[in-house]
């Protein structure tokens, strides 16, 4: 038997590749997407390790080229949602009693196999699946994905190895149980590495998942199902269900081990499953853990002492990568009068040089929204505030051959207009122009504008202000930002989520979030125990 106290050393964030011109990784990345986008790949459901083909098909289809279909899916539905927990059940009792450094180490695996193997792998189906452009994808669905793995271990190590004082005459010890039941795991089209994580994270700390992906991000995380199952995720641990959320949750849901929900996704989603489990309570074995983050309307305020430059890049990087399709992006921004002039110029001669259009061509900075209900609902919205706001630059959009919006830039006099106010999720930014004596009733009136509360960022060369602004936004974030933009979180650095509509708080990247996978249990022995029951105060 190997008694060796194992613990993980911190590890080192994963090194960026950047695709410069004539980078053997450029050339590496261009071949991988020639590949897959000459092949139409058959995404099956996944129940304990095999291969189920249902007949009941979609289709994944390029955003920025909606009529090429890159591969055909097929749906999960009630019947297999409870062949799937059956699974999930039979693989736990032998999972969560296989040492936490056996789990980490296919952790670990998995994420050499990112970093060498399938890197273009990964990368070219998040850029082909969900339009995103190299860079995006390299940040996300390589970096991202293989920190979460890495740093999960170390954190896991530091969990376990948290255990109590003993007395003299006991020893007490406290054991990190698995929950008592399946975790269902709802996943966005957004980042692949989130995909990644909210199993990853639950099935280190000996738990087993359901995952039902989101239909648009499927491509690319049918290539992470397939790198778990090489990496020696056993057969049941993680339960593949492409298909319609309703439907798989209408027998996941009831069920009497349904343990946890980890979800990425929107307000409606979370909160509609919240509901159902409330409406089930009496049904359950525990009191499931859930675990949500939701979306942001984030903001980016600056302060009159603010550099203009930095500000403007922030904007426009926070803004419009990813084409604004990232739940902590720049949505709404708070300018004084006085560096507005400056600011305003700048926006619009960096807006005139981004470039939008297919991601197989490098020199795109922005690509498509994912897909025709997202283009529509956010055209809308541009659509609206043509009506009473002032349209800095944008506003027009074309889905003819992908579904691509221009950087939109949207000036407005009213702080609590739309756009101000409701998540967009789109290439769209709001800007409101202060008074520059007014800095301490915006920074309230940012506060109190939106109901949700994920990233925000203050620029500011004032420490006085920024201290101020800290103070007044203390709950307005999840993730604060001084003189940076509000995206671009990195594992082990800045933990991630916010609260109040934003979700509940519990910090991927962060050991936080793998507490929640887990039941405590505080065991003590008594090495002589007493013979008699009186005390001396008896005597």
């Amino acid at each position: 038997m190997n008694n060796t106290i194992f613990r993980f050393e911190v590890p080192q964030n994963e090194t960026q590749f950047n695709y410069a011109p004539n980078s053997p990784e450029r050339e590496g990345i261009s071949r991988e997407l020639e590949r897959l986008k000459n092949e139409i790949t058959e995404i099956p459901v996944i129940i304990r390790g095999q291969e189920v083909r249902t007949g009941k098909t979609g289709t994944v289809r390029m955003p920025h080229n909606h009529s090429h279909v890159l591969a055909t899916y097929h749906m999960a539905g009630e019947k297999e949602a409870a062949a799937a927990i059956e699974a999930a059940q039979a693989a736990k009792q032998e999972w969560m009693n296989l040492s936490w450094v056996e789990r980490a180490s296919i952790t670990l695996k998995a994420a050499a196999l990112m970093a060498r193997k399938y890197r273009f792998t990964l990368n070219a189906a998040t850029m082909l699946g969900q339009s995103k452009n190299v860079h995006q994808a390299e940040i996300d669905a390589a970096c991202e994905t293989i920190d979460f793995l890495r740093y999960n271990a170390y954190f896991a190590s530091e969990i376990y190895s948290n255990q109590p004082r003993s007395g003299f005459s006991q020893l007490n010890r406290m054991e990190y149980r698995p929950l008592e039941g399946f975790v269902y795991v709802v996943s966005p089209f957004n980042f692949t590495a989130i995909g990644s994580n909210l199993n990853m994270s639950v099935i280190l700390m000996g738990n087993t998942t359901l995952w039902k992906p989101a239909t648009t991000s499927l491509f690319a995380n049918y290539v992470l199902m397939k790198i778990f199952q090489e990496a020696g995720v056993p057969d049941g641990v993680i339960n593949f269900l492409p298909g319609g959320g309703q439907e798989i949750s209408r027998r996941v849901i009831p069920d009497r081990n349904l343990a946890g929900i980890h979800l990425a996704g929107s307000n409606a989603t979370f909160n509609s499953l919240w509901q159902q489990v409330a409406a089930n309570l009496e049904n359950y074995r525990s009191y499931p853990r859930l675990v949500g983050e939701t979306g942001g309307k984030d903001f980016v305020f600056a302060h009159a002492s603010a550099s203009a430059h930095p500000l403007a890049t922030a904007l426009i990087r926070g803004a419009f990568e990813y084409q604004g399709q990232k739940c902590s992006a720049a949505s709404r921004a708070y300018i004084p009068r006085s560096l507005w002039k400056q600011v305003r110029q700048l926006l619009l001669e960096m807006v005139a040089e981004i470039k939008m259009g297919d991601v197989c061509d490098f020199k795109n900075f922005m690509n498509a929204v994912i897909d025709k209900a997202a283009y529509v609902r956010i055209m809308g919205y541009i659509d609206q505030a043509k009506s009473d706001c002032e349209i800095l630059c944008g506003g027009k959009g074309n889905d003819q051959t992908g579904y691509f919006i221009e950087p939109t830039i949207i000036v407005t006099r009213n702080p609590k207009s739309t756009t101000m106010v409701e998540e967009i999720f789109g290439p769209v930014l709001t800007v409101f122009v202060y008074e520059d004596n007014e800095f301490e009733e915006t920074l309230r009136l940012c506060d109190e504008t939106s109901p949700y509360a994920l990233t925000g960022a203050v620029f500011t060369n004032d420490r006085y202000a920024f201290v101020k602004a800290c103070q007044v936004l203390r709950y307005a974030a999840g993730n604060f930002y001084l003189n940076d933009k509000p995206t671009g979180a990195m594992v082990g650095l800045q933990p991630f989520g916010g609260a109040r509509a934003s979700g509940t708080n519990d910090k991927a990247g962060g050991h936080l979030n793998l507490l929640r996978w887990i039941s405590p249990r505080t065991i003590k022995e008594t090495f002589v125990p007493p013979y008699g029951f009186a005390y001396p105060f008896m005597q």
